[in-house]
């Protein structure tokens, strides 16, 4: 709740682990390296680079006639990696020129296109 709470607000936070120093995003229950309870929010800065993207062409029921789209996982600055939408870029044109690009977080995505579950999901564009 506190992590869609913060993206609504155009922030992004995630857990660092007091034990190992570990960070993740979106926050887990755990650790994700060490499993430890020791956890306290911290915000990240939204930037990254690109480590993989997929086209999405048969889009969820709250993306319908939206695709094609690009979904994207971003290895943050800050170590952990998040899945995102990236905005701005040609989902039918994407290529492997796209690996290791830059990327800002600029917003969550916008209300109509909230996931099912009530989340928010990150929108990042490419660092010009």
């Amino acid at each position: 709740k506190e992590y869609t709470e913060a993206l609504e607000k155009n922030r992004l936070i995630g857990l660092k682990c007091l034990d190992c120093g570990t960070i993740t995003a979106p926050p887990p229950m755990t650790c994700s390296k060490c499993s430890g309870l020791n956890l306290e929010v911290v915000e990240l800065s939204g930037s990254g680079k690109i480590v993989t993207f997929t086209s999405v062409r048969v889009p969820t029921q709250s993306r319908m006639g939206q695709q094609p789209y690009l979904v994207i996982m971003v290895e943050l600055d800050e170590g952990p990696w998040l899945m995102a939408n990236l905005s701005g870029s040609d989902a039918a044109a994407a290529s492997m020129e796209l690996i290791g690009k830059k990327v800002r977080m600029i917003a969550p995505l916008p209300s109509p296109e909230r996931r099912p579950e009530g989340g928010l999901a990150p929108l990042f564009a490419i660092n010009l």
